[in-house]
């Protein structure tokens, strides 16, 4: 922004994340987009990251998994094979030469799968054996089957050369997805994780495992390269929590230990994709408090409530899904106060690399 300029809202100041240098507070935050085909992430996925970068500002690139037994969804990007790594490169590339900082987030999807998505048709990989209802778009989810602890030491290191690369594709780091009912999760929260052994029962075993990827990752790149993505108050694919106050409050505190770029924090009033409306507005500030690098808040902000939680330091920056994917220019529109364009909910999912997807005009062409 420019020095003349006395009126900035406090969502374009610029701000330090760790090592990176931010010009503005508003993030992109993780979009499934459902348009890698194969698990190959596509050149159209370039055009789309690039249309939505500004020189200092952080994109966080769509949920991508970790290895082959982590798929949930069509078309999702991988990272596990050589020729996903490759497949990033040129992606990564177009969004550093208009000068943006990229992460990229990791995930397994754990029970969120069916037999289709796993390699020899086999039960996905959970905490737990219990399954999911309802099923997705009319198929039933597969029953999964419990991990043994052999196994849960196999998928973070999965974690780990994840990571490791992203960071060979040019990444600038990684996000940890720790949220939304997929596998971290599914043994973080006491109405999934029905373990007896060290990964279940007490609070602390059953955060172990998000803890145990999130240190392998830090050995691997280095803390100043890893961040996560909570979600304590969701019961987003099944997975509540009994005292989602003092789960979140517990893992804050242990990934502020582990000095972890950020955290990144998703609102307790967004179920999914709905925004329940009357919670409280202060409910993530004792995680604030006690996270004492960068926290990220999601979930439902607009202009002025994203600028409200900067101002009144509930958060450091603001992460936006579907108001960034139809502006890709949002903070141009922010710094204006120009109208937004409206985005279209049925094309979110489709595999078009087309519509829905870098369709969207920019101010200038509105």
């Amino acid at each position: 922004m420019a020095a003349e300029d006395t009126d900035v809202i406090p969502l374009l100041t610029p701000y330090k994340m760790g090592e990176f240098a931010l010009s503005h507070r508003i993030v992109l935050a993780p979009l499934t987009r459902d348009r890698s085909y194969n698990n190959i992430p596509q050149p159209h996925a370039a055009l789309y990251y690039s249309q939505r970068t500004t020189n200092g500002g952080l994109l966080i690139a769509e949920a991508t998994v970790v290895s082959d037994t982590a798929q949930g969804y069509p078309d999702i990007p991988g990272i596990w094979k050589k020729e996903h790594v490759e497949a990033w490169k040129p992606i990564v590339d177009a969004v550093h030469q208009k000068g943006g900082i990229f992460f990229v987030q990791l995930v397994h999807g754990g029970r969120v799968s069916t037999h289709d998505y796993q390699p020899g048709g086999k039960a996905p990989l959970s905490s737990t054996d219990k399954g999911l209802t309802p099923g997705l778009h009319g198929v039933d989810w597969s029953p999964p089957r419990q991990l043994t602890i052999d196994e849960t030491r196999g998928i973070v290191n999965d974690f780990r050369l994840a990571a490791r690369n992203a960071i060979e594709a040019g990444f600038d780091g990684v996000e940890i997805h720790g949220a939304n009912g997929y596998l971290i999760e599914q043994f973080m929260k006491d109405q999934v994780n029905d373990r007896t052994d060290e990964y279940g029962g007490s609070l602390e075993n059953r955060c172990r495992f998000a803890l145990e990827v999130t240190e392998a990752m830090i050995k691997e790149i280095g803390a100043k390269r890893v961040g996560m993505r909570l979600s304590p108050y969701s019961d987003f694919n099944e997975a509540g929590d009994s005292d989602p106050d003092r789960l979140g409050l517990y893992m804050a505190n242990a990934l502020s230990k582990l000095d972890i770029v950020y955290l990144h924090v998703i609102e307790p009033r967004v179920v999914g994709s709905t925004v329940i409306e009357g919670c409280a507005d202060d409910q993530l500030l004792p995680m604030r408090k006690v996270f004492k690098n960068t926290f990220i808040t999601a979930g439902g902000f607009n202009r002025t409530t994203g600028s409200r939680a900067v101002a009144e330091d509930g958060a450091d920056l603001v992460a936006y899904g579907r108001l960034f994917l139809a502006n890709p220019d949002l903070p141009t529109r922010y710094r204006l106060d120009a109208p937004l364009n409206a985005y279209d909910r049925s094309t979110f999912y489709t595999s078009d690399p087309v519509v829905g997807y870098t369709d969207y005009p920019f101010l200038q062409q509105a």
